[in-house]
């Protein structure tokens, strides 16, 4: 039986790979979704094959304060209560390090993957109810490893852990935080806009590894939101078993 049939959740990012996947199973639990992303006609084709009815769909950059106000409100006018925000929108830039790093690419990493689950979280707390709210950050394993060319997307996601705890600390008693943090996670587009199109590139970082999916996170995500509303799952780590860590890593 459905777990979440009486739950609604929101998830930005939700055209692809996590987001898309996180949608797909709350979905399938029976909850009812507020679904947001730059890309609306990636949303409309994923809203299509979705279960369950009344799920909503709206443009969403969470760069950009007006357009989150916007989605917040039309969303939470259509929903009411909302119960699940699934923080996901996030991405990477390049390989490079600190001292070859750009201010541009290093203040959209900041601006999607920082200020824009802060923004998010923000405007939709005043809709969660006390007791059964829940906020899920997605962030990395780079949050709690550095690693050499991370730059400030290791900057970016270890913010993203600490601001969790902060949340926790800030929310306990009331609303559910948690977080999950993937190691390496491939068929996504991830790698394709860190990259920017250079497949090789992007091909060696997966080479000889059984990576995780989109599937495997969102599963985790799933467990995380099903839990008893006694209970919450704080921090949840998961790493294909071929990785220990960024520099650990066994390849076939």
């Amino acid at each position: 039986m459905p777990e979440l049939n009486d739950r609604t959740a929101i998830v930005t990012g939700a055209s692809s790979g996590i987001g898309a996947a996180t949608a797909r199973a709350l979905a399938e639990a029976g909850a009812r979704l507020a679904l947001g992303a730059r890309r609306l006609d990636r949303l409309e084709h994923i809203v299509e094959e979705l279960p369950g009815e009344g799920h909503e769909i709206a443009p969403l950059d969470v760069t950009e304060t007006q357009s989150c106000e916007d989605f917040v409100s039309m969303m939470s006018a259509r929903l009411g209560r909302v119960d699940i925000l699934i923080n996901n929108a996030g991405l990477a830039l390049g390989r490079t390090s600190v001292a070859e790093s750009s201010d541009e690419d290093d203040r959209r990493m900041f601006e999607t993957n920082v200020l824009g689950l802060v923004r998010m979280t923000r405007l939709v707390l005043p809709h969660m109810e006390d007791g059964r709210g829940h906020i899920v950050n997605l962030g990395s394993w780079a949050g709690r490893e550095a690693y050499p060319q991370g730059g400030m997307y290791v900057g970016s996601k270890t913010a993203v852990l600490a601001l969790t705890q902060v949340l926790r600390k800030e929310l306990v008693g009331r609303i559910k935080v948690s977080t999950v943090d993937p190691g390496m996670v491939g068929d996504t587009e991830f790698s394709d806009v860190r990259f920017r199109g250079d497949e090789e590139r992007k091909e060696s970082v997966y080479r000889g590894v059984d990576y995780l999916t989109p599937a495997d996170v969102a599963d985790c995500i799933l467990f995380a939101v099903t839990r008893p509303d006694y209970m919450v799952v704080d921090e949840m780590v998961i790493k294909p078993l071929q990785q220990a860590s960024q520099d650990s890593i066994v390849r076939k």
